[in-house]
């Protein structure tokens, strides 16, 4: 791709950086943002400085905050006997989307992944049992992802759970909505069969 202007290759690079964007698309946001006002790019620019300077981690469930204690821990409405462990800020956010959950979160900060160096005190795993020893809770879900890491790490939150008198169950894996039986996995099917619940009319 040849470029007319240094700065505009420079923005190109910048963008296509990011996942998902490749260089004709990243092309595309800055001859859009060429057209903009200035303001716009001002406005841009400050926003994504901000994200970068004043977001921090929550002291309670370690997702990403505002402030020191995030707004669902600061919640007085939310059920605090139920904490749901997951692997990051996006799992919060589609369990958050479903509105069937009322209870907290603790956020992991990735999976226990030997292949890719990443081993139990990577994550946020100690934080979780200080949590408990601090404030009991009656239940704690595990909602990983359903995988050779997720399931590594689930049993690993077991075994060291295990010592706190609470419920630990996970979030059941099935069949999602608009799949059809011959194209789904073996594992997947298997769990759905594992996990069925009664028929209601």
């Amino acid at each position: 791709m040849n470029f007319s202007s240094k700065t505009i290759e420079n923005a190109v690079e910048a963008l296509s950086g990011f996942p998902g964007v490749g260089k004709r698309s990243a092309l595309r946001m800055v001859m859009y943002l060429l057209k903009r006002p200035n303001e716009e790019a001002e406005n841009l620019s400050n926003v994504l400085f901000k994200l970068k300077t004043e977001l921090m981690q929550c002291t309670v469930c370690c997702n990403i905050s505002d402030t020191p204690i995030c707004s669902i821990c600061n919640s007085v409405n939310r059920n605090k006997s139920i904490v749901c462990v997951v692997e990051d800020m996006m799992d919060v956010m589609a369990i958050e989307n479903t509105a069937q959950f009322n209870g907290l979160y603790h956020v992991l900060g990735g999976l226990i992944s030997p292949i890719d160096g990443v081993g139990p005190d990577e994550l946020n795993i100690e934080a979780l049992v200080d949590r408990l020893n601090t404030n009991p809770a009656e239940e704690i879900i595990i909602a990983l992802n359903a995988n050779i890491e997720g399931d590594t790490t689930s049993f690993y939150l077991a075994r060291k759970l295990q010592k706190f008198n609470l419920k630990i169950s996970t979030i059941s894996k099935g069949i999602s909505v608009g799949s059809e039986l011959e194209y789904t996995d073996e594992i997947t099917l298997g769990r759905s069969l594992t996990a069925r619940v009664p028929y209601s009319l």
